[in-house]
Order: structure tokens, then C-alpha cells, then sequence
């Protein structure tokens, strides 16, 4: 806005200086030079006109002197014969002004005779002409006395006009240039009334995005700004009230799972005591019995792996799992994840013994279990875990050799309750397995990637965590220094 107003303002100052200037100077020029060539011409009718048709020099000479004295401050130049074809010359002032000065331009058209006519009653006319002597500017203008007489030539300077026009051209830059500068700073007053509005609605916008719902704006005027601003302030109410509607539907849901895996606790611990019973008595029951009792068993451990699946993600839904940090050699607490569940013979481990980090030892299993489980059950043996170290990072790599993860499933396999069942054998688990092993890496500050190995025989997921927990937002100020939560079973 500044550059724009400052241009149109030196467009419109320069022209109108420049029109300005040129109008005054030939306003000026013509006033000086008509009031010169007047008095020239009245003072040849009046004096050069008396002389004698033969007249002496000296008389030419106090003639040019008289017709310069009068007070419009030019010099005389008169030419007349003694004799015929002797001319001889009377100057007023020799020292400013003599015959050679004239341009023979302007003495050859001063000499000419016109035909006189009913159009030209005069056979010799004024002719003038505008030239420089030095860094001078002069009007030069010359005529000859009809019916015989001298011929006069006048020399007048136009030096203080120059000056008059120069002090007019000093003027209108000045003026030129305080309308430059006025523009400019109106155009900046105009631009930080414009910007201050769009300013504060940048940083509204800034402070909505970063879910401070609250944030408004205050409203002044009719303009088009003031009216953005009610926009603006109706959209925000609009989304703070929808988000907490969200929220509050949300923390109801959360608080409905958690409060029925909490009541569902209670029946799963009876149903587990009398499945374990049935379990030890299966061997002595009707052959007819057996298969449902086992199926009654599988089921019941099932739903209460679910169960306690379902707990820990209302944990990490409320934001208050935390980590028990503690140092372990990596490589004991994977074989001790896959000796607990006897994948010992499955399982190829390449690991370095001592290979020390901080880590919660508890959600670390977790994340083995369901890693290493999703393998045996949907890749198939060998599932070969690799354990390494890559700058500050630890990365522990589990591949099968399986049919490998189809393409349109891959961006989904760590989403809850997903389960690719048209790909892959039926899954026994919930579908929250590879979702919690997921957040209890988030919580360590690390993450899982899950893809395809580039020779095409099987999956390669790769949990990578921080080597030291405690410089986690969650290790710093989160740590829990008593017993972690419960829960948190291996599922696929």
C-alpha cells in the first residue's frame, strides 16, 4: 500500500508540477518577450524612424542609446548606409552587444521584402528569435523602417526569468516531495489500520488452531474487518461448542468401557476360577461334554484377556498411564518374554547380551508379546527378532516369514478393533493387541513401523525407543515410582 500510494502521488505530483511549470514558463517568457518586441517596435517608429536617410555613426549611436535607456533593459543594434553600399553601425553598449551577436537567420529574414498586398500592408516585418550566449539565455528580435531608414536589432537577456523559472522549478520539487511523503505516511496509516485488524485475527486464528477455544475477537465498526471478526467469532463458538459436545460424548464413552470393564472384573475372575476347575476335570468328562467345556474354557480366557486389553486403553484414553522406569539388558528381557510364553523353538534371537537401556520392563513385554505373537500366528515360523542400536535409539526388528501384510492393510494394522480377516486366518485376539503395543511405545517417546520385507518373503515391524526413557516428557515428570497398572496381555 505505501509503494502504491507513493507512486500514484509522484505521478500525479510530477504531472501536475511538470504542467504547472510549463504553463508558467511560457507565460512568463511570452509577457517579457511581448512587453520587449512592443517597445522595440514603438521605440524604431518613434526614434530610428527621425533619423536622416544618410545618417552618421555618431548619430545611429546616440539614437541606440536613447532607445535602450528607456528603462526596459535591452540593447540597440541600428544599421544604416552612409553611402550606398558603405553601411555604417551605431551601438548602444559594444561591450554586450554588437552586429555579429545577431544570428544570419534572423538578419536574413529581417532584410527580406514582402510583397504588400491586401494580406500584408508592410514589406518588412519584426522577427525574433530565443539563443544563448554562454550559459545566458537572450531574446534577440530585429525589423527595418519601411520607406527607407535604418535597420535595428535588439539584444535583451532573460536571465532573471531563467532565475524566476528555476526558483518556480525548486518550489514545485519541494511541493512534489512533501506530497510524496504525505502519501507515504498516509498510505502507512492507512495500511496499519487495515493491518492491525488482519494482525490480531492472524494471531486469533494462531491460538484457535493451538485449541484455545475461547479466543474472540472484539468488534468495533460496520466495515468489512468488523464484519470478518463476527464471522470469525461465530465460528469459534460454534467449534468450542461442537468440540466440547465431542468431548463430553467422548469422556461418557470412556467412562462407560472403563466402568464396565471394572464390573466386568468381578464375574471374569468367578468364570476364570470355575474354567480353571473344569479345565482339571476335563479328562473325566462325557466324551459329548469335553468339546464344549473346552471351548467354554478358550472362550472364557479370551474374554478376559479383552477385558483387561480394554482397561489399558481407558488408561491411555485418560491420559494416566505412566511409566515404572527401570535399567535392563535388552537381550534377557526379550528371551524372558519368549521363555514365559514358550516360543522358545519358534523364535530365532539375535541379540548382544549387555546391551543396557532405561525402560519400563513391564509395557516393554507388552509390546515383545504382541509383536512376536502377531507374528507366530498370522506370518509363521521362523520369526526371527533382531536387537541393535542406532545412535541414541534402540531398534528391536521382528520378521516372520509369512505371506507378508496385503497393501491396502498396512496403514490400518495398528488401528483398534482392525482385522484383516478376508487376508488372513481367523484371529483369535480382539483386534487391540498391535493398538496397545502401539501406545506403550508412544509413551516411551519411540514408535512402531510395520511393512513388508524388500525380498517379498514376510512382515518386518520395527519398534524403535529411546534408550533412556527418562528424557521423555512421561520418564520426567510422569514416572510412577510405586507398582505399574495391571493389565496389558499379548493379543493379535
Amino acid at each position: 500500500m505505501v509503494v502504491v500510494f507513493a507512486l500514484v502521488a509522484l505521478t500525479a505530483a510530477v504531472s501536475a508540477s511538470g504542467i504547472a511549470y510549463w504553463l508558467n514558463r511560457e507565460a512568463v517568457l511570452t509577457r517579457t518577450q511581448n512587453s520587449a518586441l512592443n517597445d522595440f517596435r514603438q521605440e524604431m517608429q518613434n526614434r530610428a524612424a527621425s533619423l536622416p536617410l544618410r545618417p552618421t555613426e555618431e548619430e545611429l549611436r546616440r539614437t541606440a542609446e536613447e532607445m535602450s535607456s528607456n528603462g526596459v533593459g535591452y540593447g540597440v543594434v541600428l544599421l544604416a548606409e552612409r553611402d550606398a553600399g558603405k553601411p555604417i553601425v551605431g551601438v548602444s553598449d559594444p561591450d554586450r552587444f554588437t552586429l555579429e551577436d545577431v544570428p544570419q537567420a534572423l538578419r536574413a529574414a529581417v532584410d527580406e521584402r514582402h510583397e504588400v498586398n491586401d494580406g500584408n500592408p508592410y514589406a518588412y516585418h519584426l522577427f525574433w528569435q530565443r539563443t544563448e550566449r554562454g550559459q545566458t539565455p537572450y531574446l534577440v528580435g530585429g525589423t527595418r523602417i519601411v520607406g527607407g531608414g535604418p535597420t535595428g536589432y535588439m539584444f535583451k537577456s532573460l536571465d532573471p526569468e531563467r532565475q524566476d523559472l528555476n526558483s518556480l522549478a525548486w518550489s514545485l520539487g519541494i511541493a512534489t516531495l512533501l506530497a510524496l511523503l504525505g502519501s507515504a505516511l498516509l498510505a502507512q496509516a492507512a495500511a496499519t489500520t487495515v493491518l492491525k485488524p488482519v494482525h490480531r485475527l492472524g494471531e486469533a486464528a494462531r491460538r484457535l488452531g493451538e485449541g484455545k477455544l475461547d479466543t474472540r475477537l472484539r468488534v468495533s465498526g460496520t466495515d468489512e474487518l468488523a464484519e470478518l471478526s463476527r464471522t470469525f467469532n461465530a465460528a469459534a463458538e460454534s467449534l468450542q461448542k461442537k468440540v466440547a459436545d465431542m468431548s463430553a460424548r467422548e469422556e461418557s464413552s470412556r467412562r462407560f468401557v472403563a466402568d464396565m470393564s471394572h464390573e466386568l472384573r468381578t464375574p471374569m475372575t468367578a468364570l476364570t476360577a470355575v474354567t480353571e476347575v473344569l479345565e482339571e476335570e476335563q479328562d473325566g468328562l462325557d466324551p459329548m461334554i469335553a468339546p464344549a467345556v473346552a471351548l467354554v474354557v478358550s472362550e472364557t480366557r479370551r474374554l478376559n484377556t479383552l477385558v483387561e486389553n480394554l482397561m489399558e486403553v481407558t488408561r491411555f484414553d485418560a491420559g494416566t498411564a505412566r511409566l515404572v522406569l527401570d535399567d535392563v539388558d535388552v537381550a534377557d528381557q526379550v528371551t524372558a518374554c519368549i521363555d514365559t510364553r514358550a516360543w522358545l523353538d519358534a523364535v530365532e534371537l539375535d541379540a548382544e547380551r549387555g546391551l543396557m537401556a532405561r525402560l519400563d520392563p513391564r509395557r516393554l513385554d507388552v509390546i515383545l508379546a504382541n509383536l512376536i505373537g502377531n507374528a507366530l500366528k498370522h506370518g509363521g515360523s521362523p520369526v526371527r527378532v533382531a536387537v541393535r542400536t542406532e545412535g541414541d535409539d534402540l531398534l528391536i526388528e521382528v520378521r516372520d516369514h509369512g505371506p507378508g501384510i496385503p497393501e491396502d492393510v498396512l496403514p490400518h494394522v495398528f488401528d483398534r478393533f482392525y482385522k484383516a480377516s478376508a487376508s488372513r486366518p481367523r484371529s483369535e485376539g480382539s483386534g487391540l493387541g498391535l493398538s496397545i503395543a502401539m501406545e506403550n511405545a508412544l509413551i516411551h517417546g519411540g514408535d512402531i513401523t510395520a511393512a513388508n520385507s524388500p525380498d517379498g518373503d514376510g512382515a518386518v515391524f520395527v519398534l524403535r525407543l529411546p534408550r533412556d526413557a527418562s528424557r521423555t516428557p512421561l520418564g520426567e515428570d510422569g514416572q510412577q515410582k510405586g507398582g505399574g497398572h495391571g493389565g496389558g496381555h499379548e493379543d493379535a
